[in-house]
């Protein structure tokens, strides 16, 4: 397992307690190592300028990342869309295919559906399964039109054959969206940086012993940030995810008017 697949298989929850524990140590090994140390004024004055450089760019770094896992929600949720509107005009077409051709690819196309369903909420392990069958379909599925368009090679039938490789298309572009996740550099940077930061706060703070609960209020607050960008940047995983309501409404209105 690759690096990037590593951190991809990381529940949120696991991203939370690993980060805080992580970051909780830091602060706290910044505290102990202060003991018996003291800072002269200009000390404190130049120490209090790095640490807040270093908080600064902490908080750009997770707006960053934040911001990159929102973008990519978004692009999953609008796809998501695209992916029902592509069926549902191809089931349309399908009318203009001759009676035998014209039920099968509905059929195929309810199915198709179907499959598209269980990958939005299906698990990680449960995903192989329902590609191949996806893929079996789409085969299935242009074949029966590819052979319609060489029996009548005309404008219809080639708007016809468009709109199902527009359905084929659509779903590798989820895919790939799915697919696609924050940098695993940026994550270690950013695990980087975060660990400096409580390090340094741990060391920074006179007043505050290494035992004191205050040390966990930065590590608590970064840890449940990261873990809310962890939540977004993994869709099979956590609270948020992108829900297939507008596959769900087609499959619904595919299946009644079959009836």
């Amino acid at each position: 397992m690759s690096a990037q697949s590593g951190y991809i298989s990381l529940h949120p929850s696991v991203v939370f307690v690993l980060t805080f524990v992580g970051l909780w140590l830091a602060a706290w090994l910044g505290a102990r190592y202060r003991r018996g140390r003291h800072f002269a004024q200009e000390q404190r004055q130049d120490f209090g300028l790095i640490l807040a450089s270093t908080l600064t760019l902490l908080g750009l770094l997770i707006g960053f990342s934040f911001s990159m896992a929102a973008s990519r929600y978004d692009q999953r949720k609008n796809l998501e869309e695209a992916e029902a509107n592509a069926i549902g005009t191809e089931y349309l077409r399908a009318d203009l295919l001759d009676v035998p051709d014209r039920d099968k690819v509905r059929e195929q196309l309810v199915r198709y559906v179907e499959q598209r369903i269980r990958y939005y909420t299906a698990r990680q392990d449960d995903v192989a399964g329902i590609n191949a069958k996806t893929t079996q379909l789409q085969d299935a599925m242009w074949s029966t039109v590819s052979a319609a368009a060489k029996r009548r090679p005309d404008p219809v039938m080639a708007l016809v054959a468009a709109g199902m490789n527009d359905v084929i298309n659509s779903q590798g572009y989820t895919q790939a969206a799915w697919s696609n996740r924050i940098p695993i550099s940026a994550v270690i940077l950013m695990a980087a940086i975060a660990i400096g930061c409580n390090l340094l706060v741990g060391y920074g703070s006179p007043s505050v012993s290494s035992r004191s609960p205050l040390l966990a209020v930065l590590p608590l607050l970064v840890a449940l940030a990261l873990t809310l960008i962890a939540d977004i940047d993994t869709p099979r995983h956590g609270v948020i995810h992108v829900a297939p309501n507008n596959l769900t409404t087609l499959l619904e209105s595919l299946k009644s008017s079959q009836r």
